[in-house]
């Protein structure tokens, strides 16, 4: 991993910011020291031009490198900004609260101390500092120059001393030693050198004075001294510290004798080490004074850019210190973005990843947790949703199945939902009711049944159920055709034992009616046949024993013919007697309506049985309310009649005889009771079929007159048995 890697991996870690803020307060630590100590830096780093012209150009290129960088963050920002990247407001919030709360204080510090910097330069260039630098190096070249006069002469001195000694005569040098030596010592100097031009002729030192040997005199200094009668140098003592002033007189060229050798003479003084020093520092100083004043505004300059250069440092660092917390915010929530983005098109096994150790490091962990909790719960829900496509499927066949059969049964089903309407009818349902699915199916059953015949299956459907179940017979009118029904309709409950709906169960009997007609009229020719053969039988015995007695020329013939006679006569005649009620069966016309006031025709009736049979009572119960309806009044009190005379021939005395009228759900009942011996359970399905008979007498048409009567009033009748004792019937007629 290079080091690029390394920085992008550790560049949110917080030891390394933190780090990085410690070396940038010992940056700024140091520059503050350097500011602090730049007044005991030496001078030549101060006076040094290429120095400061070097320092000019390092700041202003710092000044640019870190211009660039913070417009280059501004930038970036403002273009997160535009772009409307999620985060880009709070770190543009974030990052000039910064630099607005830094801003403040650092220019104002800049400020402050650029004053300070102005007058601290100024007070280096104030009036009294130049006046004691420059006193001071004059004092110092005073004292030089008052040195360089009294060593010249004592060496004027010297060379008249020694004026009358002749130099080119060996026997004249010890006179010369002790002249040099006298003078050596009645002055400060430390050496003394006598030359005939530029040749050595005798010299004497000051042992005292720190000179072990004869300098060399520095060159052209004897030939100055020559050509002009003097000269001055100014060295350093070799091996010391210690500053030689070197003077040195010669002597003027005799009159005539231009090219003759002349004397010189070398007098040196040696300047104390801390006295040389000190002039010196003095001399360099006011130099060094001299030089910044010139290169004041520089300075002053260079200040400035440092100053500068630490305003944009802190302005820098405070953006970076915004963008580094405004990343450690938005990095987070563009990642948990990114996150529900990926999750919202299904990618459930992403997992956000950022290092975050604080609250944003817990939502992450919560959102990573929802994560693999919502990819748990999706795996639980396709799981489920596999098992419930299964079980819709199964349940899909097991419906299609259940619509098959429900299809190819026979009878009628339909389903209504809590709401009264209708969810499922079947085909049979809608043959029976001569409807479309369209007409049925969804719309409310007061509404898909709203004509009046079919309106009685929704009639039925508001009825209270008997333990969840109800068994009607309906007799409706469809097409133009009498349809019977036998309807039962059942709760449908849900789990909580509530109603969910109900299921109707229609059952056309009409066929069956017709089959059970067709198997009664079987019988009641069956039982005509019979009771014609019954007769029959007698009247053929009667006729064979009156030809018997014919032929045996009996003489009781006469009597036999009178007998046998009124025999055939009386069946005959029974025979004609059945025959005529069974046509005037067969012939009975279709009912006539008109108003009938029902009380009245119910009085009537009753009025014919009083007191008719002893010891039982014929009474009615007749409600005040009764209506005016439209019926056929000779055939309804036909059948009264036939009901009433069945009840009183089944009662024995004392009993009693009681018919009953009311209103009951919008029709008119009728109750005919007795108390007499009841009808067996076994006989009441045929009972109202032609020719049937419980009493084994009579021609068995009563009751399937009183049927054919009621039916044709599209009325019903029942029979059931009566409490304590005895049988009802009930008549139900539309009112």
């Amino acid at each position: 991993m290079d080091l690029k890697e390394q920085l992008r991996r550790h560049r949110n870690d917080t030891r390394l910011v933190v780090g990085g803020l410690i070396l940038l307060l010992l940056l700024f630590t140091g520059v503050l020291y350097f500011f602090q100590s730049s007044r005991d830096l030496p001078s030549f780093l101060i006076n040094n031009q290429v120095l400061l012209f070097v320092l000019w150009y390092v700041d202003i290129i710092l000044i640019l490198v870190i211009v660039f960088v913070l417009l280059r963050n501004l930038y970036k920002v403002m273009v997160e900004r535009h772009h409307r990247i999620l985060g880009s407001k709070f770190k543009v919030k974030l990052v000039l609260t910064f630099i607005g709360l830094s801003l403040i204080p650092v220019l104002l510090l800049f400020a402050i101390a650029t004053e300070l910097l102005q007058g601290s330069v100024d007070r280096w260039f104030s009036a009294p500092v130049r006046d004691v630098l420059e006193q001071g190096a004059s004092v110092a070249e005073e004292l030089i120059d008052r040195i360089e006069q009294s060593t010249l002469k004592d060496a004027s001195l010297l060379l008249d001393d020694i004026a009358d000694v002749d130099l080119a005569e060996p026997q004249e040098r010890p006179e010369l030693g002790r002249l040099l030596r006298e003078r050596l010592a009645e002055t400060d100097l430390a050496l003394v050198a006598v030359y005939e031009d530029s040749v050595f002729i005798h010299a004497a030192l000051d042992p005292q004075a720190g000179i072990v040997d004869l300098p060399e005199p520095p060159s052209g200094f004897l030939g100055d001294a020559a050509a002009t009668g003097w000269a001055i140098r100014v060295g350093q003592l070799p091996g010391q510290q210690s500053r030689l002033i070197l003077a040195a007189a010669a002597a003027p060229p005799r009159e005539g004798q231009d090219d003759q050798a002349r004397a010189i003479v070398v007098a040196g003084t040696v300047l104390a080490p801390s006295l040389a020093d000190k002039s010196e520092r003095l001399l360099e100083a006011f130099q060094s004074y001299k030089q910044l004043e010139v290169q004041r505004e520089d300075l002053k300059a260079s200040h400035l850019l440092t100053f500068l250069m630490v305003t944009l440092l802190i302005l820098l660092a405070s953006s970076w210190v915004g963008l580094y917390l405004a990343r450690r915010v938005t990095i987070p929530i563009q990642a948990l973005a990114d996150g529900t983005r990926r999750i919202s098109l299904g990618d459930l096994d992403h997992q956000v990843e950022v290092a975050a150790d604080d609250e944003l490091g817990v939502l992450v962990d919560s959102f990573n947790r929802m994560t693999q909790e919502l990819k748990r719960n999706k795996e639980v829900i396709e799981h489920s949703n596999r098992e419930l496509i299964a079980a819709n499927e199964r349940l899909a066949d097991e419906r299609a199945l259940i619509e098959a059969v429900l299809e190819n049964v026979a009878a009628g089903v339909i389903s209504i939902d809590a709401g009264g309407r209708i969810f499922t009818c079947n085909g049979a349902a809608l043959e029976m009711l001569r409807q479309r699915e369209g007409e049925v199916v969804g719309q409310a059953a007061a509404d898909a049944w709203r004509d009046p015949e079919r309106r009685k299956l929704a009639d039925l459907l508001s009825e209270e159920l008997d333990h969840g179940r109800l068994s009607q017979e309906l007799h409706l009118v469809l097409g133009g055709e009498w349809k019977t029904f036998d309807a039962k309709v059942t709760a449908m409950h849900d789990g909580n034992e509530g109603e969910s709906g109900r299921v109707i169960v229609l059952e056309d009997l009409t066929e069956l009616i017709k089959a059970q007609q067709l198997a009664a009229w079987n019988e009641a020719a069956r039982r005509i046949a019979h009771e014609i053969k019954n007769p029959l039988t007698p009247i053929k015995l009667s006729a064979e024993r009156l030809l018997h007695k014919y032929r045996q020329q009996d003489p009781g013939l006469g009597e036999a013919l009178e007998q046998g006679v009124e025999l055939i006569t009386r069946e005959v005649a029974s025979m004609q007697a059945m025959v005529d009620e069974f046509s005037r069966y067969a012939r009975m016309p279709g009912p006539r309506p008109q108003a009938v006031d029902m009380r009245q025709l119910i009085q009537e009736t009753l009025h014919l049985y009083r007191d008719l049979k002893p010891g039982v009572a014929v009474r009615g119960k007749i409600a005040a309310d009764l209506p005016t309806v439209q019926l056929d009044s000779e055939q309804i009190k036909r059948a009264l009649i036939n009901l009433i005379d069945n009840a009183l021939e089944a009662t024995e005395a004392p009993g009693v005889v009681e018919i009953s009228a009311q209103r009951q759900n919008g029709s008119l009942q009728l109750l005919i009771a007795d108390s007499g011996r009841g009808v067996p359970v076994e006989a009441r399905g045929k009972l109202f079929l032609p020719h049937f008979s419980t009493k084994g007498r009579g021609t068995g048409l009563g009751l399937a007159i009183v049927h054919r009567i009621i039916t044709e009033h599209h009325g019903t009748i029942r029979v059931e048995d009566n409490r304590p004792r005895g049988t009802v019937f009930t008549i139900d007629l539309p009112a």
